[in-house]
């Protein structure tokens, strides 16, 4: 199946210097929103605390809920509703201590709305082991771009694996980005989202390198530019493909997954859209632009 016709010569090269003020622009908002908010919204995974849900069996609201416990340790939490009378509690104490969270959250709430409520689930994570977790989720995330590096740049070009690593970052940065504007907690489903952006856009960004590689193999005096643009046109119709029913996929855990998995499909979406738009300009762009330099010092000499 093919949606772009075989013959289609699409100017992607020219638009290149666009490409690269868009990225430039969107990167720096992304940091800039990050560095306003004074870093990210961590979610109990990393910066240590506990989540609550509770379960009310008649309706209920969280202003509510917030002045049954203004008189303990949860009356700064964040108080979120999470489906129909059920709420999440958020807050950085660890209630680890069954009497504790008896004296903080049971008798307040027994007092104001008697037992008509279920708590579902409790989570405790220590700031210690929440340290720990972003320590070992930074590792894991600089390891992947190194060792994507040293694969790329062996299995093709050192120029082929830094464009596919730079495209990768500005996935990340984007993504994040994204999840910092809105105010969304950065949690261990959002790493996981990161992970899979990385793995996308790889996979999608390899298969425009791939091409590239034949196509010089197969026209060496051919002008790189002319090769990257060439390439680009023989695959975009894969690249729309596999983008488009990703992004539909996602899109539907987006609307009906429930609320549970509603900010991993937002990460998701945002990185595919990202991803693939990297794969043609960021990861090009570089190829592209180590050619020229190339090409700079063999006019000096």
């Amino acid at each position: 199946m093919q949606l772009i016709k075989p013959d289609t010569n699409l100017d992607f090269v020219g638009k290149i210097k666009y490409a690269i003020v868009f990225s430039a622009v969107l990167i720096i908002f992304s940091i800039g929103t990050i560095l306003y908010h004074g870093g990210l919204n961590l979610g109990i995974d990393f910066a240590g605390g506990s989540i609550i849900q509770i379960k009310f069996n008649k309706a209920i609201t969280a202003d509510e809920i917030r002045e049954a416990l203004k008189s303990t340790s949860l009356g700064n939490s964040i108080i979120q509703q999470f489906g129909t009378n059920e709420f999440l509690i958020r807050t950085t104490e660890s209630f680890s201590d069954q009497q504790v969270m008896a004296a903080n959250l049971d008798q307040p709430l027994t007092a104001a709305f008697q037992q008509d409520y279920e708590i579902r689930r409790v989570e405790v994570v220590g700031s210690k082991i929440g340290m720990d977790f972003q320590r070992k989720a930074i590792v894991a995330v600089l390891l992947s771009w190194i060792a994507m590096l040293i694969y790329v740049g062996w299995r093709f070009e050192f120029r082929y694996g830094l464009g596919a690593v730079i495209a990768i970052m500005h996935d990340i940065i984007i993504t994040i980005g994204a999840v910092s504007i809105l105010g969304m907690e950065f949690t261990i489903s959002i790493l996981a989202a990161l992970f899979f952006i990385i793995g996308f856009s790889i996979n999608d960004t390899i298969v425009v390198l791939d091409r590239i590689r034949e196509n010089v193999k197969l026209n060496p005096k051919k002008k790189l530019g002319d090769i990257i643009n060439q390439s680009i046109n023989q695959t975009l119709s894969r690249t729309i493909l596999t983008s488009l029913t990703v992004f539909l996929t996602v899109l539907a855990l987006y609307f009906f997954g429930g609320p549970v998995i509603h900010d991993l499909a937002f990460a998701l979406l945002v990185g595919v859209v990202v991803g693939t738009y990297s794969s043609i300009f960021i990861a090009c762009t570089i190829v592209l632009l180590f050619e020229n330099l190339r090409l700079a010092r063999l006019r000096k000499k």
